[in-house]
């Protein structure tokens, strides 16, 4: 590239509670050291000491301390404005061109910074069934987020946003993860307890939204022989009542229970196929994940990431939420003929693609 054409380089600032946890954790730590590495400097702010992930070298990470048990304990308006007034100080000091709030929206929210961008990674329409509790989610998002510019993780979160939730935001950019499949293909090459047959693959938290039930139940009416392997953790009382059902439909020889791993990709990769049957998801990371190795997917057409994902002929093993005779016949399908997997299924989700879009910010 020409350097008359060339991305001029920027100053990043994420802001974050911290670094322990999940997905969203795990993809601003990615996001953010892409940018580094394409030229551009960049800084990670955290709210607390609390690191879980491995940081990468080079990545600056400044804790500003503002959530303390203190604040905790006081969470009022004028402790959020006080904290907000911290980060504004240290934002103020370094000067960023584009500032990314991610997961600690209740105090950024206080920022009145023009380049301010909150980056929201899940469907909030399918995070509760109670009517009473999805009114005040829908109210809080639209208080937070009136007048902001957000960055939705897909286009059905931002479609989400502004036909369901009923957000008047100044913009709503979507942009996707970035991912890039040499470091997925690495960990997968990693020794592991995999299964020696063939095996169809569940990798989700043991959570009612992800709708273990309604897997084995399809899987139960499908009648195929390929074990269904079940990754993941959750409350002892979530995993018992997996444990009962796989009982009670009389599953306990073709369901292998792996527990928890840290690294899932060895057996994502070996997998016939992974199957996701949740309520709702933002843009489930599994899935492209699974991409990445060449595992083809089944999957609910949930609101809001699937559909995005299974494109092409892939988009033949998307089915209808409460369709589980649909779910059973794509298992029988997948387990007969598995979809061959390709890079162009992914291309739209690699860095090369992603990473110019957070550039134009």
């Amino acid at each position: 590239m020409s350097q008359s054409t060339a991305m001029p380089k920027k100053r990043f600032a994420f802001v974050i509670g911290d670094l322990y946890g999940g997905g969203a954790e795990k993809s601003l730590l990615y996001t953010a050291d892409q940018l580094r590495q394409r030229g551009h400097e960049v800084k990670v702010f955290t709210l607390r000491e609390r690191i879980e992930h491995r940081l990468p070298e080079g990545l600056v990470i400044e804790n500003l301390a503002v959530v303390t048990r203190f604040t905790k304990a006081t969470t009022t308006v004028l402790t959020e404005k006080w904290q907000a007034s911290r980060i504004k100080r240290a934002l103020k000091s370094w000067q960023p061109d584009v500032v990314i709030s991610c997961s600690c929206d209740r105090i950024t929210r206080h920022l009145d910074i023009p380049n301010l961008y909150f980056w929201i990674k899940s469907d909030v329409s399918a995070k509760f069934s109670d009517p009473k509790r999805l009114k005040r989610a829908y109210d809080k998002v639209r208080r937070f987020y009136h007048d902001r510019q957000v960055i939705a993780v897909s286009q059905g979160v931002k479609d989400n946003l502004e036909k369901v939730v009923g957000l008047k935001a100044e913009k709503i950019v979507p942009i996707y993860n970035p991912y890039e499949r040499e470091p997925f293909v690495a960990m997968a090459e990693e020794p592991a307890s995999v299964p020696e047959s063939d095996y169809l693959l569940c990798v989700a938290a043991i959570e009612p939204r992800k709708r273990h039930d309604r897997l084995l139940r399809a899987y139960a009416k499908s009648g195929i022989t390929t074990p269904l392997a079940i990754m993941g953790k959750g409350k002892p009382e979530h995993e018992e009542a997996v444990r009962r059902q796989i009982a009670s439909l009389g599953l306990e020889d073709r369901v292998i229970w792996l527990g928890y791993h840290r690294n899932p990709y060895p057996f994502i990769r070996e997998a016939k196929a992974m199957v996701l049957t949740s309520d709702a998801e933002g843009l489930p990371r599994v899935l492209i994940e699974s991409l990445l190795l060449h595992t083809p997917v089944i999957s609910t057409d949930c609101p809001s990431g699937p559909r995005e994902i299974l494109t092409h002929e892939l988009a033949d093993f998307l089915v209808a939420p409460d369709d589980e005779d649909g779910l059973a016949e794509a298992l029988r399908r997948m387990d007969e003929v598995p979809v061959t997997i390709e890079p162009r299924h992914y291309q739209q989700f690699l860095k090369e693609t992603v990473l110019p879009k957070f550039e134009a910010l």
